[in-house]
């Protein structure tokens, strides 16, 4: 074969360079250089290209902060009577949100996203401890894969609670609340919940 017949390997692997560093959420969300402020909870704030896995990581223990943080974040939002098993219907609820976000603060709306999901992640949570079979509050620190779970569903039920029954689009609703919840804002309800909860706990010490 004559050496101009050859193909070039530079221009395969640059190629393939190129569709990696391409991809992104929703074809406009760039996923790379989000910056986090909690290293607690870095490595269970997953970001990834794909917002939908369909399912491959629900029989495994443990997998879902492998998961991306939006995927996560649409499943809580089918945790309601009206969106229950609609994926599809809730990844275009995330979807608008995102553009809200960005066309408001003029953001990447991932990265608002992980602010969000970091401040209102709560520290300190109660449980309840029996002692003679009385049952007395006691305070504890929380787990950083549970505070995920828990500024999640703070965020879920803020979205569900402003707009069922109300003129409030679900979108509009999401976007005002990772908006007021990245900016530590506490009429918010998820920093309402996570303030709540830290009240209580810090009484029961």
């Amino acid at each position: 074969m004559a050496a101009e017949d050859q193909p070039e390997p530079d221009d395969a692997v640059g190629t393939d360079d190129e569709e990696t560093a391409a991809a992104k959420l929703f074809g406009e969300w760039d996923v790379t250089d989000i910056e986090y402020s909690d290293p607690s909870t870095e490595r269970y704030i997953t970001v990834t290209p794909v917002a939908h896995t369909m399912g491959r990581h629900a029989g495994k223990q443990f997998q879902k902060s492998e998961v991306s943080i939006v995927e996560r974040l649409t499943n809580r939002l089918m945790q309601t009577e009206e969106n229950t098993g609609k994926k599809q219907q809730a990844l275009q609820i995330v979807r608008d949100a995102f553009e809200s976000v960005h066309a408001q603060t003029d953001e990447n709306p991932i990265q608002v996203l992980v602010e969000a999901v970091e401040n209102a992640a709560p520290r300190e949570e109660t449980v309840r401890l029996k002692y003679g079979g009385i049952s007395v509050p006691k305070a504890v620190d929380v787990a950083p894969q549970r505070r995920v779970d828990q500024s999640l569903k703070f965020i879920a039920e803020g979205v569900q609670s402003a707009s069922f029954k109300t003129s409030t689009d679900a979108a509009d609703a999401l976007a005002t609340q990772l908006i007021g919840a990245a900016d530590y804002d506490v009429q918010a309800y998820a920093i309402n919940q996570k303030e709540e909860k830290e009240r209580v706990a810090a009484a029961a010490r």
